[in-house]
Protein backbone atom coordinates (compact mmCIF):
# COMPACT_ATOMS: atom_id res chain seq x y z
CA UNK A 1 0.00 0.00 0.00
CA UNK A 2 2.76 2.41 0.66
CA UNK A 3 4.64 1.67 -2.01
CA UNK A 4 1.28 1.88 -4.16
CA UNK A 5 0.87 5.40 -2.66
CA UNK A 6 4.62 6.39 -3.27
CA UNK A 7 4.23 5.58 -6.73
CA UNK A 8 0.99 7.60 -7.45
CA UNK A 9 2.42 10.83 -5.34
CA UNK A 10 5.30 10.42 -7.45
CA UNK A 11 3.33 10.33 -10.54
CA UNK A 12 1.15 13.32 -9.45
CA UNK A 13 3.53 15.36 -8.43
CA UNK A 14 6.13 15.00 -11.35
CA UNK A 15 3.36 15.54 -13.68
CA UNK A 16 2.22 18.87 -11.72
CA UNK A 17 5.90 19.98 -11.37
CA UNK A 18 6.75 19.45 -15.55
CA UNK A 19 2.94 20.84 -16.03
CA UNK A 20 3.68 24.03 -13.82
CA UNK A 21 7.25 24.40 -15.35
CA UNK A 22 6.01 24.38 -18.90
CA UNK A 23 3.27 26.78 -18.49
CA UNK A 24 5.32 29.21 -16.29
CA UNK A 25 7.90 29.07 -19.00
CA UNK A 26 5.12 29.63 -21.59
CA UNK A 27 3.80 32.42 -19.93
CA UNK A 28 7.16 34.66 -18.62
CA UNK A 29 8.45 34.01 -22.11
CA UNK A 30 5.62 35.03 -23.98
CA UNK A 31 5.27 38.57 -21.83
CA UNK A 32 9.42 39.18 -22.33
CA UNK A 33 9.73 38.55 -25.98
CA UNK A 34 6.53 40.82 -26.35
CA UNK A 35 8.42 43.56 -24.13
CA UNK A 36 11.88 42.68 -25.85
CA UNK A 37 10.75 43.15 -29.48
CA UNK A 38 8.49 46.38 -29.05
CA UNK A 39 11.22 47.86 -26.97
CA UNK A 40 13.37 47.41 -29.76
CA UNK A 41 11.18 48.79 -32.70
CA UNK A 42 10.42 52.14 -30.69
CA UNK A 43 14.15 52.68 -30.17
CA UNK A 44 14.57 51.92 -33.60
CA UNK A 45 12.17 54.36 -34.52
CA UNK A 46 13.04 57.27 -32.37
CA UNK A 47 15.35 59.55 -33.78
CA UNK A 48 18.11 61.28 -31.04
CA UNK A 49 20.18 64.22 -31.35
CA UNK A 50 24.02 63.54 -30.53
CA UNK A 51 25.18 64.66 -28.66
CA UNK A 52 22.76 63.97 -25.78
CA UNK A 53 21.64 66.81 -24.13
CA UNK A 54 19.76 66.21 -20.65
CA UNK A 55 16.14 68.22 -20.50
CA UNK A 56 12.82 68.10 -20.62
CA UNK A 57 13.23 67.62 -24.35
CA UNK A 58 15.11 63.92 -23.54
CA UNK A 59 12.31 63.58 -20.63
CA UNK A 60 9.49 63.38 -22.68
CA UNK A 61 10.99 61.61 -25.56
CA UNK A 62 11.46 58.70 -23.09
CA UNK A 63 7.91 59.27 -21.21
CA UNK A 64 6.79 58.91 -25.31
CA UNK A 65 8.51 55.35 -25.29
CA UNK A 66 7.52 54.38 -21.98
CA UNK A 67 3.47 55.28 -23.00
CA UNK A 68 3.67 52.77 -26.03
CA UNK A 69 5.24 50.29 -23.33
CA UNK A 70 3.94 46.56 -24.38
CA UNK A 71 2.30 44.08 -22.70
CA UNK A 72 2.44 46.63 -19.56
CA UNK A 73 3.58 50.08 -19.26
CA UNK A 74 7.67 50.72 -18.54
CA UNK A 75 9.51 53.27 -17.08
CA UNK A 76 12.43 53.87 -19.98
CA UNK A 77 16.24 55.01 -18.68
CA UNK A 78 18.45 56.72 -20.80
CA UNK A 79 22.43 56.60 -20.19
CA UNK A 80 24.72 58.69 -22.37
CA UNK A 81 28.15 59.29 -20.45
CA UNK A 82 27.72 61.64 -17.31
CA UNK A 83 23.71 62.20 -18.32
CA UNK A 84 20.69 60.53 -16.47
CA UNK A 85 17.54 60.78 -17.42
CA UNK A 86 14.43 58.96 -17.24
CA UNK A 87 10.54 58.92 -17.51
CA UNK A 88 9.50 58.31 -14.16
CA UNK A 89 10.73 60.48 -11.26
CA UNK A 90 13.99 59.20 -10.86
CA UNK A 91 16.46 59.67 -13.01
CA UNK A 92 18.74 56.15 -11.91
CA UNK A 93 17.41 52.90 -11.37
CA UNK A 94 17.92 50.65 -8.97
CA UNK A 95 16.55 47.70 -10.67
CA UNK A 96 19.05 47.73 -13.58
CA UNK A 97 22.22 45.75 -12.09
CA UNK A 98 25.82 46.29 -13.59
CA UNK A 99 26.03 42.83 -15.38
CA UNK A 100 23.05 44.22 -17.55
CA UNK A 101 25.06 47.13 -17.91
CA UNK A 102 28.09 45.05 -19.40
CA UNK A 103 25.86 43.30 -21.72
CA UNK A 104 24.27 46.27 -22.92
CA UNK A 105 27.81 47.12 -25.22
CA UNK A 106 26.27 44.00 -27.06
CA UNK A 107 24.82 46.26 -30.38
CA UNK A 108 21.83 43.94 -29.94
CA UNK A 109 21.18 44.80 -26.44
CA UNK A 110 19.84 42.61 -23.52
CA UNK A 111 17.89 41.54 -21.09
CA UNK A 112 17.04 40.14 -17.84
CA UNK A 113 14.51 39.44 -14.87
CA UNK A 114 15.29 40.56 -11.41
CA UNK A 115 13.21 40.29 -8.37
CA UNK A 116 13.68 43.30 -6.22
CA UNK A 117 12.47 43.45 -2.94
CA UNK A 118 9.82 40.63 -3.72
CA UNK A 119 8.61 42.30 -7.04
CA UNK A 120 9.64 40.76 -10.19
CA UNK A 121 11.13 42.90 -13.01
CA UNK A 122 11.56 42.73 -16.45
CA UNK A 123 15.14 44.83 -17.34
CA UNK A 124 16.11 45.52 -21.01
CA UNK A 125 19.26 47.04 -22.52
CA UNK A 126 18.70 48.51 -25.89
CA UNK A 127 22.06 50.55 -27.21
CA UNK A 128 22.04 52.90 -30.14
CA UNK A 129 24.17 52.60 -33.14
CA UNK A 130 25.63 53.71 -36.40
CA UNK A 131 25.27 52.00 -39.71
CA UNK A 132 28.80 52.88 -41.00
CA UNK A 133 27.54 50.47 -43.42
CA UNK A 134 25.29 47.58 -44.27
CA UNK A 135 27.84 45.41 -43.01
CA UNK A 136 28.79 47.28 -39.71
CA UNK A 137 27.25 49.15 -37.00
CA UNK A 138 29.22 52.22 -34.71
CA UNK A 139 27.71 52.12 -31.04
CA UNK A 140 26.65 56.14 -30.24
CA UNK A 141 27.44 55.70 -26.56
CA UNK A 142 23.37 56.24 -25.91
CA UNK A 143 21.79 52.92 -24.00
CA UNK A 144 17.92 52.88 -23.27
CA UNK A 145 16.94 50.98 -20.18
CA UNK A 146 13.00 49.66 -19.71
CA UNK A 147 12.28 48.23 -16.56
CA UNK A 148 8.48 46.69 -16.57
CA UNK A 149 7.04 44.79 -13.54
CA UNK A 150 6.11 41.60 -14.12
CA UNK A 151 3.45 41.42 -11.51
CA UNK A 152 0.44 40.14 -13.83
CA UNK A 153 2.65 36.89 -14.72
CA UNK A 154 4.04 36.37 -11.14
CA UNK A 155 0.08 36.54 -10.30
CA UNK A 156 -0.70 33.68 -13.43
CA UNK A 157 2.92 31.91 -12.71
CA UNK A 158 0.92 31.34 -8.45
CA UNK A 159 -2.49 30.57 -9.70
CA UNK A 160 -0.41 27.68 -12.24
CA UNK A 161 1.08 26.71 -8.99
CA UNK A 162 -1.93 26.61 -7.09
CA UNK A 163 -3.69 24.97 -9.36
CA UNK A 164 -1.20 22.19 -9.99
CA UNK A 165 -1.36 21.36 -6.23
CA UNK A 166 -5.16 21.04 -5.57
CA UNK A 167 -5.04 18.94 -8.97
CA UNK A 168 -2.03 16.94 -7.26
CA UNK A 169 -4.04 16.26 -3.82
CA UNK A 170 -7.34 15.21 -5.57
CA UNK A 171 -5.45 13.25 -7.32
CA UNK A 172 -3.93 11.49 -4.90
CA UNK A 173 -6.68 11.46 -2.73
CA UNK A 174 -8.52 9.58 -5.45
CA UNK A 175 -5.46 6.88 -6.24
CA UNK A 176 -6.24 5.64 -2.57
CA UNK A 177 -9.81 4.25 -3.63
CA UNK A 178 -8.15 1.71 -5.84
CA UNK A 179 -5.21 1.26 -4.06
CA UNK A 180 -7.15 0.03 -0.74
CA UNK A 181 -9.19 -2.05 -3.25
CA UNK A 182 -6.25 -3.92 -4.31
CA UNK A 183 -4.44 -3.99 -1.20
CA UNK A 184 -7.57 -5.79 0.48
CA UNK A 185 -7.64 -8.16 -2.37
CA UNK A 186 -4.47 -9.48 -1.67
CA UNK A 187 -4.46 -8.83 1.95
CA UNK A 188 -7.49 -10.56 2.99
CA UNK A 189 -6.81 -14.10 1.18
CA UNK A 190 -2.76 -13.72 3.21
CA UNK A 191 -4.95 -12.89 6.41
CA UNK A 192 -6.82 -15.89 5.88
CA UNK A 193 -3.78 -18.29 5.77
CA UNK A 194 -2.27 -16.77 8.81
CA UNK A 195 -5.12 -16.97 11.02
CA UNK A 196 -5.23 -20.81 9.06
CA UNK A 197 -1.53 -21.05 9.80
CA UNK A 198 -1.91 -20.41 13.57
CA UNK A 199 -5.08 -22.89 13.69
CA UNK A 200 -3.45 -25.81 12.86
CA UNK A 201 -0.13 -24.53 14.88
CA UNK A 202 -2.66 -24.87 18.06
CA UNK A 203 -3.13 -28.69 16.63
CA UNK A 204 -6.84 -28.06 14.43
CA UNK A 205 -5.63 -30.10 12.01
CA UNK A 206 -8.78 -29.64 9.62
CA UNK A 207 -8.46 -26.19 9.13
CA UNK A 208 -9.04 -25.10 5.49
CA UNK A 209 -9.27 -21.59 3.35
CA UNK A 210 -11.90 -21.20 1.53
CA UNK A 211 -10.79 -20.69 -2.19
CA UNK A 212 -12.11 -18.39 -4.71
CA UNK A 213 -10.92 -17.18 -8.39
CA UNK A 214 -7.71 -18.29 -10.17
CA UNK A 215 -5.29 -16.31 -9.38
CA UNK A 216 -1.89 -17.14 -7.67
CA UNK A 217 -3.41 -16.61 -4.28
CA UNK A 218 -6.37 -18.68 -4.89
CA UNK A 219 -3.21 -21.45 -6.52
CA UNK A 220 -1.52 -20.84 -3.06
CA UNK A 221 -5.00 -21.64 -1.48
CA UNK A 222 -5.00 -24.84 -2.82
CA UNK A 223 -1.63 -25.85 -1.90
CA UNK A 224 -2.11 -24.99 1.76
CA UNK A 225 -5.55 -26.69 1.61
CA UNK A 226 -3.97 -29.75 0.01
CA UNK A 227 -0.91 -29.99 2.70
CA UNK A 228 -3.19 -29.38 5.35
CA UNK A 229 -5.09 -32.22 3.86
CA UNK A 230 -2.11 -34.65 4.03
CA UNK A 231 -0.56 -33.46 7.21
CA UNK A 232 -4.03 -34.32 8.60
CA UNK A 233 -3.88 -37.70 7.87
CA UNK A 234 -0.62 -38.19 8.29
CA UNK A 235 -0.64 -37.24 11.98
CA UNK A 236 -3.96 -39.06 12.51
CA UNK A 237 -1.97 -42.30 11.19
CA UNK A 238 0.49 -41.25 13.67
CA UNK A 239 -1.41 -41.18 16.75
CA UNK A 240 -3.28 -44.40 16.06
CA UNK A 241 -0.03 -45.88 15.78
CA UNK A 242 0.91 -44.29 19.08
CA UNK A 243 -2.57 -45.57 20.37
CA UNK A 244 -2.27 -49.09 19.09
CA UNK A 245 1.57 -49.02 20.36
CA UNK A 246 0.67 -47.78 23.79
CA UNK A 247 -2.59 -50.20 24.39
CA UNK A 248 -0.35 -52.94 23.11
CA UNK A 249 2.34 -52.38 25.94
CA UNK A 250 -0.21 -52.08 28.48
CA UNK A 251 -2.29 -55.25 27.76
CA UNK A 252 0.82 -57.06 27.42
CA UNK A 253 2.21 -56.15 30.68
CA UNK A 254 -1.21 -56.54 32.32
CA UNK A 255 -1.43 -60.24 30.44
CA UNK A 256 2.43 -60.98 31.80
CA UNK A 257 1.39 -60.20 35.32
CA UNK A 258 -0.17 -63.00 36.00
CA UNK A 259 2.22 -65.73 34.76
CA UNK A 260 4.89 -63.59 36.31
CA UNK A 261 3.45 -63.73 39.72
CA UNK A 262 3.74 -67.80 39.23
CA UNK A 263 7.13 -68.00 37.80
CA UNK A 264 8.37 -65.33 40.47
CA UNK A 265 6.87 -68.04 43.31
CA UNK A 266 8.51 -70.98 41.96
CA UNK A 267 11.83 -69.29 41.46
CA UNK A 268 11.53 -68.14 45.23
CA UNK A 269 11.16 -72.01 46.09
CA UNK A 270 14.11 -73.28 43.80
CA UNK A 271 16.34 -70.63 45.38
CA UNK A 272 15.84 -71.50 48.73
CA UNK A 273 16.68 -75.40 47.74
CA UNK A 274 19.54 -74.62 45.40
CA UNK A 275 21.97 -75.10 47.89
CA UNK A 276 21.20 -78.78 47.73
CA UNK A 277 21.26 -79.14 43.97
CA UNK A 278 24.47 -80.05 41.52
CA UNK A 279 26.72 -76.93 40.75
CA UNK A 280 25.13 -76.75 37.36
CA UNK A 281 21.83 -76.59 37.96
CA UNK A 282 22.10 -74.50 41.31
CA UNK A 283 23.59 -71.99 38.30
CA UNK A 284 21.02 -72.24 36.13
CA UNK A 285 18.11 -71.70 39.21
CA UNK A 286 19.49 -68.82 40.19
CA UNK A 287 20.06 -67.49 36.61
CA UNK A 288 16.50 -67.68 35.39
CA UNK A 289 15.43 -66.08 39.52
CA UNK A 290 17.50 -63.25 38.29
CA UNK A 291 15.75 -62.83 35.09
CA UNK A 292 12.74 -63.51 36.07
CA UNK A 293 13.50 -60.63 38.70
CA UNK A 294 14.35 -58.33 35.60
CA UNK A 295 11.72 -59.49 33.41
CA UNK A 296 9.00 -58.48 36.11
CA UNK A 297 10.43 -55.11 37.00
CA UNK A 298 10.62 -54.13 33.52
CA UNK A 299 6.96 -55.18 33.21
CA UNK A 300 5.92 -53.21 35.92
CA UNK A 301 7.64 -50.37 34.53
CA UNK A 302 6.39 -50.56 31.64
CA UNK A 303 2.51 -50.75 32.84
CA UNK A 304 3.67 -47.74 34.91
CA UNK A 305 4.62 -45.70 31.51
CA UNK A 306 1.56 -47.03 29.99
CA UNK A 307 -0.36 -44.96 32.31
CA UNK A 308 1.89 -42.16 32.00
CA UNK A 309 1.14 -41.99 28.25
CA UNK A 310 -2.54 -42.80 28.38
CA UNK A 311 -2.37 -39.35 30.83
CA UNK A 312 -3.98 -41.77 33.76
CA UNK A 313 -1.32 -41.28 36.23
CA UNK A 314 -2.97 -39.13 39.50
CA UNK A 315 -1.15 -37.37 42.05
CA UNK A 316 -1.85 -38.37 45.65
CA UNK A 317 -0.21 -35.15 47.43
CA UNK A 318 0.34 -34.51 50.99
CA UNK A 319 2.86 -32.74 53.25
CA UNK A 320 5.97 -34.65 53.66
CA UNK A 321 8.74 -34.19 55.90
CA UNK A 322 11.50 -34.37 53.17
CA UNK A 323 14.34 -35.45 55.02
CA UNK A 324 12.58 -38.45 56.55
CA UNK A 325 10.95 -39.51 53.45
CA UNK A 326 14.54 -39.55 51.73
CA UNK A 327 15.60 -42.02 54.75
CA UNK A 328 12.93 -44.01 54.35
CA UNK A 329 13.42 -44.30 50.91
CA UNK A 330 17.12 -45.37 51.56
CA UNK A 331 16.63 -47.28 54.43
CA UNK A 332 13.81 -49.82 52.60
CA UNK A 333 16.18 -50.50 49.81
CA UNK A 334 19.38 -51.55 52.53
CA UNK A 335 21.21 -48.18 51.10
CA UNK A 336 22.84 -47.24 54.86
CA UNK A 337 26.48 -48.35 54.35
CA UNK A 338 29.09 -46.05 53.27
CA UNK A 339 28.29 -46.20 49.84
CA UNK A 340 25.35 -43.42 50.51
CA UNK A 341 26.38 -39.73 51.89
CA UNK A 342 23.45 -37.60 52.95
CA UNK A 343 23.14 -34.36 53.42
CA UNK A 344 19.34 -33.82 54.37
CA UNK A 345 18.13 -31.14 56.73
CA UNK A 346 15.71 -31.67 59.14
CA UNK A 347 12.44 -29.13 58.64
CA UNK A 348 11.90 -29.08 54.90
CA UNK A 349 7.75 -29.68 54.90
CA UNK A 350 6.26 -30.10 51.17
CA UNK A 351 3.25 -31.33 49.58
CA UNK A 352 4.30 -34.22 47.69
CA UNK A 353 3.27 -37.90 46.16
CA UNK A 354 5.12 -40.28 48.83
CA UNK A 355 5.09 -43.27 46.55
CA UNK A 356 6.16 -41.52 43.48
CA UNK A 357 8.74 -39.15 45.53
CA UNK A 358 9.85 -42.41 46.21
CA UNK A 359 10.31 -43.61 43.19
CA UNK A 360 12.53 -40.83 41.82
CA UNK A 361 14.95 -40.73 44.55
CA UNK A 362 15.34 -44.55 44.33
CA UNK A 363 15.60 -44.35 40.59
CA UNK A 364 18.26 -41.75 40.53
CA UNK A 365 20.54 -43.46 43.70
CA UNK A 366 20.30 -46.72 42.27
CA UNK A 367 21.04 -45.17 39.07
CA UNK A 368 23.73 -44.02 40.30
CA UNK A 369 24.96 -46.79 42.16
CA UNK A 370 24.86 -49.32 39.21
CA UNK A 371 26.33 -46.95 36.65
CA UNK A 372 28.14 -43.92 38.29
CA UNK A 373 30.81 -44.82 41.41
CA UNK A 374 30.01 -44.83 45.51
CA UNK A 375 30.09 -43.00 46.88
CA UNK A 376 26.87 -41.63 46.39
CA UNK A 377 25.73 -38.46 47.99
CA UNK A 378 21.97 -37.02 48.35
CA UNK A 379 21.36 -33.41 49.19
CA UNK A 380 18.09 -31.42 50.19
CA UNK A 381 17.63 -27.80 50.48
CA UNK A 382 15.52 -24.78 49.23
CA UNK A 383 15.71 -21.90 47.44
CA UNK A 384 14.07 -18.60 46.45
CA UNK A 385 12.46 -18.27 42.89
CA UNK A 386 11.64 -14.82 41.96
CA UNK A 387 8.78 -14.57 40.70
CA UNK A 388 7.45 -17.53 42.42
CA UNK A 389 7.61 -19.78 45.24
CA UNK A 390 10.77 -21.97 46.71
CA UNK A 391 11.52 -24.44 45.16
CA UNK A 392 12.50 -27.83 46.91
CA UNK A 393 15.81 -29.08 45.63
CA UNK A 394 17.28 -32.91 45.81
CA UNK A 395 20.58 -33.83 44.35
CA UNK A 396 22.11 -37.20 44.01
CA UNK A 397 25.94 -37.39 43.13
CA UNK A 398 27.93 -39.71 42.11
CA UNK A 399 31.61 -40.17 42.06
CA UNK A 400 32.10 -42.06 38.77
CA UNK A 401 33.24 -40.64 35.26
CA UNK A 402 30.26 -39.21 34.86
CA UNK A 403 27.92 -38.92 31.54
CA UNK A 404 29.65 -38.61 28.44
CA UNK A 405 28.48 -35.19 26.75
CA UNK A 406 26.70 -36.90 23.63
CA UNK A 407 24.42 -39.01 25.78
CA UNK A 408 23.73 -35.99 27.93
CA UNK A 409 20.49 -35.18 25.77
CA UNK A 410 19.16 -38.46 25.55
CA UNK A 411 19.78 -39.69 29.02
CA UNK A 412 16.27 -39.49 29.96
CA UNK A 413 14.86 -41.09 26.26
CA UNK A 414 13.29 -44.58 27.17
CA UNK A 415 15.39 -47.46 26.63
CA UNK A 416 18.43 -45.23 25.46
CA UNK A 417 21.78 -46.68 26.39
CA UNK A 418 24.74 -44.13 27.08
CA UNK A 419 27.10 -47.12 26.67
CA UNK A 420 26.47 -48.68 23.41
CA UNK A 421 28.35 -51.37 24.41
CA UNK A 422 26.40 -52.40 27.32
CA UNK A 423 24.11 -54.78 25.80
CA UNK A 424 22.51 -55.93 29.20
CA UNK A 425 21.71 -53.83 31.76
CA UNK A 426 20.19 -54.71 35.83
CA UNK A 427 18.12 -52.28 34.97
CA UNK A 428 14.88 -51.62 32.30
CA UNK A 429 15.88 -48.93 30.42
CA UNK A 430 12.66 -46.82 31.97
CA UNK A 431 13.95 -45.99 34.92
CA UNK A 432 15.11 -42.10 33.82
CA UNK A 433 12.18 -41.69 31.93
CA UNK A 434 9.96 -42.66 34.57
CA UNK A 435 11.55 -40.43 37.02
CA UNK A 436 11.31 -37.67 34.27
CA UNK A 437 7.17 -38.34 34.10
CA UNK A 438 6.82 -38.36 38.30
CA UNK A 439 8.98 -34.94 38.37
CA UNK A 440 6.79 -33.38 35.90
CA UNK A 441 4.11 -34.41 37.48
CA UNK A 442 4.70 -32.49 41.18
CA UNK A 443 5.14 -29.73 38.58
CA UNK A 444 9.27 -29.71 39.16
CA UNK A 445 11.64 -30.78 36.74
CA UNK A 446 14.97 -32.86 36.45
CA UNK A 447 18.24 -31.58 35.14
CA UNK A 448 21.38 -33.75 34.59
CA UNK A 449 24.80 -32.61 34.36
CA UNK A 450 29.01 -33.69 35.09
CA UNK A 451 30.78 -31.87 38.07
CA UNK A 452 33.98 -30.05 37.27
CA UNK A 453 36.31 -32.88 38.97
CA UNK A 454 34.63 -35.83 37.86
CA UNK A 455 30.95 -37.42 38.99
CA UNK A 456 27.25 -36.80 37.37
CA UNK A 457 24.92 -35.18 39.06
CA UNK A 458 20.94 -35.73 38.90
CA UNK A 459 19.19 -32.34 40.68
CA UNK A 460 15.30 -32.55 41.27
CA UNK A 461 13.69 -29.12 41.16
CA UNK A 462 10.09 -28.85 42.76
CA UNK A 463 7.83 -25.98 43.85
CA UNK A 464 7.44 -25.62 47.24
CA UNK A 465 3.24 -25.72 48.16
CA UNK A 466 2.96 -26.36 51.90
CA UNK A 467 0.50 -25.12 54.55
CA UNK A 468 2.40 -22.96 56.33
CA UNK A 469 5.55 -21.96 55.37
CA UNK A 470 8.41 -24.19 55.00
CA UNK A 471 11.67 -23.47 56.39
CA UNK A 472 15.39 -25.03 56.23
CA UNK A 473 17.73 -25.13 53.60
Amino acid sequence: MLAFLLVAAVSAGTTAALTYREARNAVLQTAQDTAVTSFREHVETTAFALPVLGGNDLDELLRDIARKGKPHPWVVFAEYGSVRASSGENPVSTVITPELRRAARSPHGSFERVVKDGVPYLTIAMPMVFKASPDSELPSGLVLYAVMRMTDEQVNVDALLMAGRDGALPGLAVSLIPGLIAARSVLRPVRKLREAALHMGSGRLDTRIPVRGSDELADLARTFNKSAGQLEHSVRELREAEERARRFASDVSHELRTPLAGMLAVTEVLDEDADGLDADTARAVRLVSAETGKLAVLVEDLMEISRFDARAAELNADELDVAEAIRKTLNHRHWTDDRIRTELPDGIRARLDPRRFDVVIANLVGNALRHGGAPVTVRLRTEPRSPGPHVLIADVVDSGPGIRPEALPHIFDRFYKADAARTRSAGSGLGLAITLENVKLHGGTIYAGNRPGGGAVFAVEIPLHVEGEGAGG
